[in-house]
């Protein structure tokens, strides 16, 4: 088995766009560790990638709402001499209750997954990425955060977040040779929906063409931090909502925040 030249690190890859990223990583030629909280699928799913495209797929069974789970991930790949190129940021979730009635251990949980082990990962493997002049980080955001605030608990204030530490990690790192890439989808078929107990009433309160494959969608953000574009909105109707809910662009909004960068290199 030939190695790879480049190794990603895919969080939330059991199912949906994470799975979908270590398929289409799979088939450059790249190779994957996948984390998820369940162990049997991503063995599976490895088995499947190392048959199919003859690259190293290794697991990591993680839980990242525990605070000590990003050290750990990286810990490993250390033990097992990987050196992280590619970073997907990709697990997520979302209460369905109304945030006066969910326990705070929930939303700090939500708080863990999907912002301080985001940026916690990154932190721990840009180190590593600099020292080699080459990295991809693809941060996983949502449409919801480029349109106007909704009554959506966390996750549109969290997602922004993620949109804009992305652009500006993208500004401080780009002259390094890494590319960061926040990727916001609009409804996306997986199963993020039937954990949030909603897929049967967005599928059957949304029409069809609001909907994008998780391939797709994986494809476009791959596409997009290789181009080495800050932000990427896959789909025709979600750019056309995106830009339509935007006073400013998004592309003239990073040129605006670049040029006003106090940490420009």
């Amino acid at each position: 088995m030939a190695t790879p030249v480049r190794t990603a690190l895919i969080t939330g890859a059991s199912a949906g766009i994470g799975a979908a990223f270590a398929e289409h990583l799979a088939s450059q030629g790249i190779g994957v560790v996948l984390v998820a909280r369940r162990e049997d699928r991503l063995t599976t799913l490895a088995a499947e990638l190392t048959q199919r495209y003859g690259v190293i797929a290794e697991v990591i069974a993680a839980d990242l709402t525990d605070p000590a789970a990003p050290r750990a991930i990286i810990d490993r790949t250390k033990a097992l001499g990987i050196d992280v190129d590619i970073l997907i940021n990709n697990a997520g979730l979302s209460g369905s209750k109304a945030f006066a009635d969910t326990a705070f251990s929930d939303l700090a949980g939500e708080i863990q997954v999907m912002v301080t082990a985001v940026t916690e990962l990154a932190h721990l493997v840009v180190p590593g990425m600099k020292e080699r002049g080459f990295g991809r980080i693809v941060n996983v955001s949502s449409l919801a955060a480029l349109l106007p605030p909704a009554a959506s608990l966390l996750y549109t204030g969290i997602k922004s977040y993620v949109l804009n530490v992305s652009q500006a990690l993208d500004m401080e790192l780009k002259p390094h040779g890494i590319h960061v890439t926040a990727l916001c989808p609009g409804f996306t078929h997986s199963e993020f929906h039937d954990v949030m107990g909603t897929r049967d009433t967005a599928s059957s309160t949304l029409p069809g063409f609001l909907w994008q494959e998780p391939q797709d969608v994986a494809r476009a953000g791959w596409n997009a931090v290789e181009k080495g574009r800050p932000v990427c909105v896959p789909g025709a109707v979600n750019k056309v909502t995106a830009v339509a809910a935007k006073p400013v662009p998004t592309g003239l909004g990073y040129l605006l925040g670049r040029t006003l960068n106090p940490f420009k290199n």
